[in-house]
Order: structure tokens, then C-alpha cells, then sequence
């Protein structure tokens, strides 16, 4: 009877624990966010169907005087190094930009390249955006070069790639002997601060934060240099199931350990318990 009231206020205090304090200690250190949202509701959408062949004449005429299509076989005019010095980043290979991007986000971004990012306390006339607006354009236009994008590769995408082309301009993972292609010196005056390596995240911030994070980073960090990636859902599954590969190899192995010990612990317990009956039998 003495057992039982001990394991009962054990009980009591866990609950209390597990169910008051840590809650409320998780809202006020991981305030709540609304979820990742893949449809970019405040960008008005395309109401114009794209014509590829008019999509690519303008790609050639603007796209690619700063960005590579290695693709195509077209390489950016200028090395990484003169890119970083002329814009503050290394403007992105757009070789699959047609299918990790959601193709409204690159709509709006050509539209408003700040606006699309969410970068406007970073950026505005006093220190604009390395990307230019395209506001110029007509909405046909617009179109034809997203549609024009979107017929550039057909096969799926590696998760490897997708880092590179999303991530991989100012962020490194060292564990994958990935460099970033924007040198660290012209990083911290353009953005305020280097780009952090991201071989690790995956354990310091788990998927579930970086789901969020790499949506819309500005839910998560106040003021942050970090723009808004403009992923497609699947494109960010991708990137988070890379940083996963590179920086949490052991997972499957560890969650599979953690399941046999959970068993051997529930064998160890019965046992323990018909030993502990056994004795007090004797002792009775």
C-alpha cells in the first residue's frame, strides 16, 4: 500500500510536470506560429497562360547577363568572386528554378523581388536588392517566362541539387564538402552577418522548426536577413530530407535502437515485478 501512494504522487507530479509547466514553458520559449504555407496567399496569382518560345527569348534577353542555366549550357558571365563584389550574392543557377519554385512565388518575385522575400526592412532605395524588379513586364510576359522556366528540365530533382540551387549561394555544409558559392567576406556586407553552415541544423533545430524556418524565416527569427526561399512543398521536403542525410546519418539506426530498448525495458520491468512478488512471497 505504501508503494502504490509513492508511485501516486510520483504520477501526480509528472503529470503536473509534463502537462502544466512544460507547455507552458514551450509557448513562451517556441511561441506559436502559423503553419508553412505553400500556396503564397498574398502574391496575386497568374491569370495568363505562359508561351514558352516568347519565355525563353526574354530569359536570354534578361535572365542570363547575371544567372548561369548550366542546363542549357549557359554560364554566368561573371566569376563568383566578381558576382559577390558586383551584386553582395552570387545570383542562382536557374537550371530547375521552374520546379523546386512555386511558380506564383516567381511571379511575385519577378514582380517584387523584395516583396516575394519579405526582405523590405533589409532592402530599399538606400540599399537595394541585388535582384532587380521586372515590375516592367506585362503580366503575359511574366507568365511566358515562369512557363518558359518549367520546360528546362522534366526529370526529378536529387536533394543534394535542390540545396545547392536554393540554399547553397550563401550557406555551406562542410560535412558534404559543400562550400558556399558567395565568399564569407561579401556575405557579411551584404547581409550583416554570415550565413551559418547547416551540416548540423537538422539536430539542433529538427525538421518541425525548419519546416517553418525555411518557408517563411521571419515567423521564426525577428529581423533576420534571411529571405523567404519560395519553395514548392516538395522542394522543401527535399532540402530538409538532405540537411537530414548530411547531418543525422544514425537516425534510422537510432530509432530503430530506441524501439528494441523500449521492449527490452518492458521485459526487464515484468520481470523485475515477478521477482519483486516472488520475494516478498518468502518474506511474507
Amino acid at each position: 500500500m505504501r508503494e502504490i501512494k509513492i508511485l501516486a504522487i510520483v504520477v501526480f507530479f509528472t503529470a503536473v510536470t509534463y502537462w502544466g509547466v512544460e507547455p507552458y514553458a514551450h509557448s513562451q520559449m517556441h511561441p506559436h506560429v502559423a503553419p508553412a504555407d505553400f500556396s503564397f496567399k498574398e502574391i496575386e496569382p497568374l491569370h495568363v497562360n505562359g508561351n514558352v518560345d516568347n519565355g525563353k527569348a526574354l530569359v536570354e534577353a534578361n535572365c542570363i547577363t547575371c544567372h548561369s542555366i548550366k542546363k542549357l549550357g549557359f554560364e554566368a558571365p561573371l566569376s563568383a568572386e566578381d558576382s559577390a563584389a558586383s551584386y553582395g550574392v552570387v545570383p542562382p543557377d536557374l537550371s530547375h528554378a521552374g520546379v523546386i519554385y512555386d511558380k506564383n512565388y516567381l511571379a511575385g518575385f519577378l514582380k517584387d523581388p523584395v516583396g516575394a522575400t519579405k526582405l523590405s526592412h533589409k532592402f530599399g532605395d538606400a540599399k537595394p536588392y541585388a535582384m532587380p524588379s521586372f515590375s516592367f513586364l506585362s503580366e503575359q510576359e511574366i507568365a511566358d517566362i515562369v512557363a518558359y522556366f518549367g520546360t528546362i528540365v522534366s526529370t526529378k530533382v536529387s536533394n543534394k541539387v535542390v540545396f545547392e540551387e536554393a540554399c547553397g549561394r550563401c550557406h555551406s555544409m562542410k560535412y558534404d564538402a559543400l562550400k558556399a558559392q558567395t565568399p564569407s567576406s561579401f556575405m557579411k556586407s551584404y547581409l550583416g552577418a554570415e550565413a551559418p553552415d547547416l551540416s548540423m541544423m537538422i539536430r539542433s533545430k529538427k525538421a518541425e522548426y525548419l519546416n517553418t524556418f525555411i518557408n517563411e524565416p521571419l515567423k521564426m527569427v525577428e529581423g533576420i536577413a534571411m529571405p523567404r526561399v519560395g519553395l514548392t512543398e516538395v522542394s522543401q521536403n527535399q532540402v530538409i530530407s538532405y540537411m537530414e542525410s548530411v547531418g543525422d546519418r544514425k537516425k534510422a539506426e537510432r530509432e530503430s535502437l530506441g524501439l528494441k530498448l523500449i521492449g527490452f525495458m518492458a521485459i526487464f520491468t515484468l520481470i523485475a515485478y515477478l521477482w519483486k512478488v516472488k520475494i516478498w512471497k518468502e518474506v511474507e
